[in-house]
């Protein structure tokens, strides 16, 4: 999906408003949001909904992503205006997957840290967890038989 504000950088408002998707929609402020954004793409096939063009520091205040059909929006800090970089805290964006064999493999190919390797669980699926270079904890759950082909 297109960017507004990649368009017009002179003037980043969209000119429609993003529709956010999903009941909950995850903000995660990281340390380059726009090289966690292109990751997010590599790994999860994120497409990105709106882009704030960058500041002269290549910090970006919002980018909205659709992941897995749902809204991901991300920010850089900005601790001159006491935003300062904190570590994650205890929270992991879960996936339910059809095909999170295809899903795992294309997210470890991009570069994320296997913490809890894919694998059948005793609640009756495949579920393991990575972790990206940013420190955000991402699980994936599937059907426990593999899909037939």
């Amino acid at each position: 999906m297109p960017t507004d504000a990649a368009a017009d950088p002179a003037n980043p408002t969209p000119k429609t408003r993003p529709r956010v998707l999903g009941g909950v929609a995850p903000y995660l402020n990281v340390e380059g949001a726009l090289a966690a954004a292109a990751l997010y793409g590599r790994a999860f096939g994120a497409e990105t909904v709106f882009t704030y063009p960058p500041d002269d520091k290549g910090r970006s205040m919002h980018i909205h992503l659709v992941i897995n059909g749902g809204s991901v929006m991300l920010s850089d800090f900005y601790p001159e205006y006491g935003h300062n970089p904190v570590p994650p805290q205890a929270i992991t964006l879960h996936m339910q997957l059809e095909e999170v064999d295809v899903w795992w493999d294309r997210a470890v190919a991009a570069g994320l840290t296997v913490v809890t390797p894919l694998q059948p669980m005793f609640w009756g699926e495949r579920y393991g967890v990575l972790r990206d270079p940013y420190g955000v904890s991402w699980s994936m759950g599937g059907p426990l038989e593999l899909p037939a082909g």
